[in-house]
């Protein structure tokens, strides 16, 4: 009972800074580009994972095996799923990108079953079904039989890194390195693909030290420890929904940040929408009865 009280206040961490990040992502991004803060943040997590990898005694384990893995793991995220995060979030509002990225969930159900041959159930279609609902709320921001959606390509980058999302971690299955570990291995792979893209693009400019701060938080907080409070809340408790369902908690106070901090106005579709996706994400994960028992 200790150890699970211990695992929900590490759970209860983790959420609490993830709350914050759509908060975090809009003020960086009103200062830099999305490269630019992708490529700061990557570093600043890649310098705190390597300094945990290494109190923890694991450099020369990390410096000696992965790394085949790693090569592709580590364009798929970092890369990939935080530019194309980044890119949403510079182009939709905070809470619509907020809101259409907690759908990854479902995502990852429906692309397991070409990739691990799982079947969807009724439960997952119904789940799906409710879900991208309040996908389609907010993609037309109320204007539901409106197919002119205000900002299509914002929307379809938000839904492409749940995509992106889901699918890394279903590759990610059968990963034998720990999880520290293979999160420092990935960053150091995707950091000096990150500095290329940089320099190619923008290159780095200064826009001072609220920028740099902003930059710093994102890649301290939501790449690094909000990571290994998450890790350390799932490897301590008993059964994962304890702790699962804690993510349920992040949306209510990501949009009271958005409202107080960056001043975003709380639109009534992203409210329905939402509450839909949330709807489905918990009839999808409600335990299922047991069968009983007769003799």
């Amino acid at each position: 009972m200790s150890q699970d009280r211990t695992a929900i206040l590490y759970g209860l961490g983790a959420v609490a800074l993830w709350s914050t990040v759509a908060t975090a992502f809009k003020l960086a991004l009103s200062w830099m580009s999305p490269i630019e803060l992708m490529w700061l943040a990557a570093l600043v997590s890649w310098l705190l994972m390597g300094g945990l990898v290494a109190v923890q005694g694991h450099m020369l384990q990390a410096l000696r095996h992965g790394w085949r893995t790693a090569l592709w793991a580590g364009l798929m995220n970092p890369v990939a799923y935080y530019l194309v995060l980044f890119a949403a979030y510079d182009r939709l509002p905070g809470q619509e990108a907020m809101a259409l990225n907690y759908t990854w969930a479902l995502a990852m159900a429906f692309l397991a079953v070409p990739l691990l041959g799982h079947r969807l159930t009724r439960r997952d279609i119904v789940a799906g079904l409710i879900a991208y609902a309040g996908v389609w709320v907010i993609a037309t921001r109320g204007h539901v039989l409106n197919v002119a959606f205000e900002d299509a390509l914002g929307v379809a980058l938000a839904l492409a890194s749940t995509l992106l999302w889901a699918l890394y971690w279903l590759l990610n299955a059968r990963d034998v390195r720990p999880p520290l570990v293979g999160q420092w291995q990935n960053f150091s792979v995707g950091l000096p693909v990150l500095t290329v893209l940089l320099l190619l693009g923008p290159g780095f400019q200064w826009h001072g030290m609220v920028a740099l701060a902003s930059g710093v938080y994102v890649g301290l907080f939501e790449m690094g420890i909000a990571f290994v409070l998450w890790q350390l809340a799932i490897h301590k408790i008993s059964r994962t929904a304890k702790v699962s369902t804690l993510i349920f908690l992040s949306p209510p106070v990501s949009l009271m940040l958005l409202y107080v901090v960056v001043g975003e106005p709380l639109l009534g579709s992203t409210l329905i929408g939402l509450l839909l996706i949330l709807m489905g994400l918990a009839f999808q994960q409600w335990p299922r009865k047991a069968p009983l028992e007769t003799g």
